[in-house]
């Protein structure tokens, strides 16, 4: 089946934000050839739908703005979201958030991109077994480098950001 890539227009079918050809290029543009070795388009593609889908799980609620239309399948075009103070056209998937689906879609062919997870293991006693978990251990694997490309388009008060209030 081909991929039905977002291109700014909104549409109902939509799969993924970059095409295999524009992800081809982003990474022979940096000398990773890992996205070339995979061995077929087929494949690729598979690895864009997960990112995308990834994409929508992780960030739906965190983008700045609103989606474009009610009947867009993905979060991209969005009205009402900024780069810099500057407004993001409407019609327009910015190369961001193109490149990120790019790198997840890398990362998906390596392993699952949400997998199901369980506390990390502080201590483990082979000899009457016996296993102390850390409390504190992420919930979900975080892709930093994806969080930090994403950044500028992400809503301020889903990052963790604090709101003050100000009584008068």
């Amino acid at each position: 089946m081909t991929l039905i890539v977002e291109d700014g227009t909104g549409k109902a079918g939509a799969e993924a934000y970059i095409s295999v050809a524009d992800a081809s290029t982003y990474f022979t543009n940096r000398g990773n050839t890992a996205w070339g070795s995979i061995s077929t388009e087929a494949l690729q593609e598979a690895y864009l739908r997960q990112a995308t889908d990834y994409m929508t799980q992780i960030y739906r609620d965190r983008w700045e703005g609103v989606r474009f239309t009610q009947d867009q399948a993905l979060d991209w075009p969005r009205s009402g979201a900024t780069r810099d103070s500057w407004s993001v056209p409407i019609d327009e998937v910015p190369v961001e958030v193109q490149n990120a689906c790019a790198e997840l879609a890398l990362k998906a062919s390596s392993g699952e991109l949400a997998p199901d997870l369980t506390q990390g293991v502080i201590r483990e006693k082979v000899d009457v077994i016996e296993v102390e978990y850390d409390k504190y251990s992420p919930q979900y694997t975080r892709y930093r480098s994806i969080d930090a490309m994403l950044s500028p388009y992400l809503s301020a008060t889903s990052s963790g950001a604090c709101v003050g209030l100000i009584r008068t």
